[in-house]
C-alpha cells in the first residue's frame, strides 16, 4: 500500500512536466511538419485573421466584428480548398508515421560514386533520376513500379543502367541505406501550376516525389544536362557538382567540410521553381 501511494506521490509530481514535454514535442513535430511541406503560409494566414477579430473585439469595432462572424465559415472553407495540396501532403505524412518516427540519418554508402556518374551523364547528355529517401518510406506501388536490384553503389552501375536506352533508362532510381534497392521506378508527377515550361517529365516527376515525401530526388536534364536537387517541393536547379555533393551532405545528414560550406550562399540563388 505505500508502494502505491509513493508511486502515486512521485507520478503527480513529475505529471506536470510530462504534461509539458509531450504536449512541446508534439507542436515542435507539427511546426516541423508543416514547413517541410510549405504550409506554413496557412498558419501565418490563420493568424493574421484571428489578430484582426482580436484588434476588432478589443476595440469594440462592432461592424467589423459583425462582419467577420458572417465571413468566418467561408474564409475556413476557402482557406482548405486554396490549401488543399499541402493539407493532403500534412494528412500523407502522418500516415506514414513521420510525426513519431526518430530522425534517423541514412547511411547512403559511397556518395561519391553517385556524384561521379551524375557528372559522366551530364556531359553524355544522359537524363538520370535517383532519389534518397530519409525519414519516410517510399511508397510500396513505387517501388513494385521498378525493378528489385539490390546492388552496392558504383558509378559503373549507376551509369549502365541510364546511358543506354534500356527498360530502367526512364525510370528513377532508388538509394536508400547504401545500396541500390531499385531502378526503372515511376514517380508522382507535381501538381504544381506554375513550373518552368521548359522543365520535362523528369523534373516534374522529382518535385512531384518531393511533394509527397521528405527523400531528396538527383535529376540529370536528357536536354541540356544540367543537373538538379529536389527537395521539399523546392527545384535546386543548374548546379555545379561541387554544389550537388555539399547539398547531399547537408540534406542527408552527413559532415560538411570547410570546402563544403563556401558554396552554400550560391544555392540559395538557385532555387528555381516558376517560369521567370
Amino acid at each position: 500500500m505505500e508502494l502505491v501511494q509513493l508511486f502515486t506521490a512521485l507520478y503527480n509530481s513529475i505529471r506536470p512536466v510530462l504534461d509539458i514535454a509531450i504536449l512541446a514535442f508534439l507542436l515542435y513535430k507539427m511546426f516541423d511538419l508543416l514547413v517541410k511541406t510549405q504550409a506554413v503560409q496557412l498558419i501565418k494566414g490563420a493568424g493574421i485573421l484571428a489578430l484582426v477579430f482580436g484588434i476588432a473585439w478589443v476595440l469594440k469595432l462592432a461592424t467589423l466584428q459583425w462582419l467577420l462572424t458572417m465571413l468566418a465559415p467561408g474564409l475556413f472553407i476557402a482557406i482548405a480548398i486554396v490549401f488543399q495540396p499541402e493539407l493532403r501532403k500534412i494528412f500523407m505524412r502522418l500516415g506514414q508515421g513521420e510525426l513519431f518516427r526518430p530522425d534517423s540519418k541514412p547511411q547512403i554508402g559511397r556518395l561519391e560514386a553517385v556524384v561521379t556518374a551524375t557528372e559522366i551523364l551530364s556531359q553524355l547528355r544522359r537524363g538520370s533520376l535517383v532519389v534518397f529517401p530519409r525519414r519516410s518510406t517510399i511508397n510500396k506501388d513505387i517501388m513494385e513500379s521498378g525493378t528489385r536490384i539490390n546492388g552496392d553503389i558504383s558509378s559503373a552501375l549507376i551509369v549502365a543502367i541510364f546511358q543506354f536506352d534500356g527498360p530502367l533508362h526512364d525510370g528513377a532510381m532508388i538509394i536508400q541505406n547504401g545500396r541500390i534497392t531499385a531502378a526503372g521506378c515511376f514517380l508522382p508527377l507535381s501538381e504544381q501550376q506554375d513550373i518552368r515550361k521548359n522543365f520535362g517529365t523528369r523534373h516534374r516527376a522529382s518535385l512531384g516525389m518531393s511533394e509527397q515525401s521528405d527523400a531528396v530526388i538527383l535529376v540529370v536534364s536528357e536536354e541540356t544536362g544540367a543537373i538538379s536537387l529536389a527537395v521539399d517541393g523546392k527545384l535546386y536547379y543548374d548546379l555545379s557538382s561541387l554544389e550537388v555533393q555539399r547539398k547531399l551532405k547537408e540534406l542527408l545528414g552527413q559532415k560538411a567540410g570547410p570546402a563544403d560550406a563556401a558554396v552554400s550562399e550560391t544555392l540559395e540563388g538557385k532555387d528555381v521553381l516558376v517560369e521567370q
